[in-house]
């Protein structure tokens, strides 16, 4: 079904990506990841949260990019559209967003750092690979307008939108100078807690859809076992710190988890 080929370095980077998922999903509702509001001591040493976010999400869109562009194939529209597409992602994640988060005073552990550093390494140029070297179903000069491609860049389209609406109502939840939590309202956080989290996980689906390489699935199924149970644990909290939280919320799927 998806194209795969024995290259060392790209099988090695599939492997620990769908490997990294397969640990992360249970491991993650056992160990709460020690970020924002689940920050505690005896991580090891930390570094600015802000920094950190550079850090960890800048190899992503630069070695997609140094990977797209070797090949002959960066030219064609439907590698194009999705070389745009992770960009538009990345380069706000990496670039953008740490400098507009509230990160004031605020520390991310080397550890956790170090490890989605490595992730990016592997996922960004590995997925770049694929679709310029793998998938010659992407190369025709129509390929981007199959009905899967568009169809996988409208659901990719509308999980950023998710995204992007839920982290400016976060962005915005608190008066300059305030401190504290609340609970949001408006947007999708009508239905779940962690809707930015669902965002990310349409978003990848959407890419997988339109990509139809091994990594691209690789990578979806991944962003879902890294954030559904990150928002099973946010989840929890609001129901600890907020007893007038929401009751029909819920975690990250709407009227279902």
């Amino acid at each position: 079904m998806f194209p795969f080929d024995d290259h060392p370095l790209y099988t090695s980077a599939l492997i620990f990506v769908l490997a990294f998922g397969a640990i992360s999903f249970p491991a993650l509702f056992w160990i709460v990841a020690p970020y924002g509001r689940h920050a505690r001591a005896g991580w090891g040493p930390t570094i600015p949260a802000r920094w950190g976010w550079v850090i960890m999400e800048a190899p992503s869109p630069i070695g997609f990019a140094l990977v797209y562009f070797q090949s002959e194939a960066a030219s064609r529209p439907a590698p194009a559209v999705l070389f745009a597409l992770w960009q538009v992602h990345y380069l706000y994640r990496a670039f953008v967003f740490p400098f507009r988060m509230r990160a004031e005073g605020k520390r991310k552990p080397a550890l956790t750092v170090g490890l989605a550093f490595l992730f990016n390494c592997c996922n960004g140029p590995m997925n770049a690979f694929a679709i310029t070297m793998l998938a010659p179903h992407l190369l025709g000069d129509s390929a981007h307008l199959t009905p899967r491609f568009l169809s996988g860049c409208a659901v990719f389209g509308i999980g950023w939108a998710i995204n992007q609406r839920s982290d400016s109502i976060l962005r915005n939840l608190r008066a300059p100078g305030e401190t504290g939590y609340k609970i949001p309202h408006g947007g999708m956080f009508r239905f779940v807690t962690s809707p930015n989290y669902l965002g990310e996980i349409i978003e990848w689906t959407g890419f997988a859809i339109a990509a139809w390489t091994a990594p691209a699935l690789a990578f979806a199924l991944f962003t879902a076992a890294n954030l559904v149970p990150r928002a099973v644990a946010h989840h929890s909290w609001y129901h600890e710190k907020f007893p007038e939280y929401p009751p029909q919320r819920r975690a990250v799927i709407p009227y279902f988890w």
